[in-house]
């Protein structure tokens, strides 16, 4: 099962209302995080999430309100006495980068770190995989896709029948396999099972402006998380960020199925930000949230369901 917890979902600063960009991705019992702004360990603590279970964090840049975090976060593992390594990937630049944040004060950590720089990448981890693709924000800048691999379809009883199987190591052979030998005949996984199951599709794209590259590795995703700092394309200055119509126009061409807003600048309250974005998107058609911090994404029968962790918990 997938759960996207959202530990901070404002940019630039932090504010009473929300945290700057966290997210973790819990998987299988692992969490990878994506982003750690300042304050990700508190909200860790809050979302009752233990920072000995992250084996990977994926940073998309080295702007504080994305990376912060990382120093306590680090610390806090050693004090806890962790002995797994801890894989830190980003964009040109991150190993200098940590190795600055590792330097400093006297603290070094009693684990190992190793540090990956990252282009246009495909990562592969078992049964899923991580690609990394390059962002326009002014600076060495990435966005991550989380990709479930596809699952065999389900033995089908009537198939089964049909060659004269059934269950028992013969169909564990076939699948690891792929084919077998039975009765003379040469039997292959596709030849009694259904249709295969895609694995579930994220993609972050970290703090970008529009870009083809958004759309492409978006293509039909379950979830896209696209940062949207600005509902007024006035307000955006000569930044490089995105506004909530431009998220939701990348949504719709790339036939997204969900689209989280994220990254909110901290001029906007979130019912100002919500009513904005509820008006945007609806002319384009798009399904979207504006989560907040704790809000958690289930993926369950090929669809997302939210909930609120404070909420849940009274």
């Amino acid at each position: 099962m997938l759960e996207v917890i959202f530990l901070g979902t404002g940019g630039i600063m932090p504010t009473r209302e929300r945290n700057v960009p966290a997210i973790a991705l819990r998987y299988n019992g692992e969490i990878i995080l994506f982003d750690v702004g300042e304050g990700t360990m508190r909200q860790m603590n809050t979302a009752k999430l233990s920072p000995m279970k992250v084996e990977k964090i994926f940073i998309t840049h080295f702007h504080g309100d994305h990376y912060l975090g990382l120093a306590a976060l680090i610390q806090t593992m050693n004090l806890w006495d962790r002995e797994k390594p801890l894989h830190i990937y980003g964009p040109k630049y991150t190993f200098e980068f940590v190795q600055h944040f590792l330097n400093s004060g006297f603290f070094r950590p009693g684990f190992k770190i190793h540090v990956h720089e990252l282009g246009e990448t495909r990562l592969k981890f078992g049964d899923y995989e991580i690609w990394s693709f390059k962002v326009e924000h002014g600076i060495p800048a990435l966005g991550y896709v989380f990709k479930e691999k596809d699952k065999r379809g389900k033995f089908l009883p009537e198939k089964l029948a049909q060659y004269g199987l059934s269950e028992g190591p013969i169909l564990g052979k076939l699948e690891r396999e792929g084919k077998i030998e039975w009765n003379g005949k040469t039997i292959y996984l596709e030849d009694v099972t259904g249709p295969r199951r895609k694995g579930v599709k994220v993609v972050y794209t970290g703090d970008t402006e529009p870009t083809e590259r958004v759309r492409l590795f978006a293509e039909r995703a379950d979830l896209l998380i696209h940062e949207a700092t600005y509902l007024d394309p006035a307000h955006r200055g000569d930044s490089y960020h995105s506004t909530v119509e431009e998220a939701c126009e990348v949504a719709k061409t790339a036939k997204v199925k969900l689209l989280a807003l994220f990254h909110r600048a901290f001029r906007y309250t979130y019912d100002e930000y919500l009513s904005g974005a509820s008006r945007i998107c609806r002319e384009f058609g798009v399904n979207f949230i504006v989560p907040r911090d704790f809000d958690v994404l289930t993926f369950k029968s090929g669809k997302f369901n939210v909930r609120n962790l404070p909420e849940e918990r009274g």
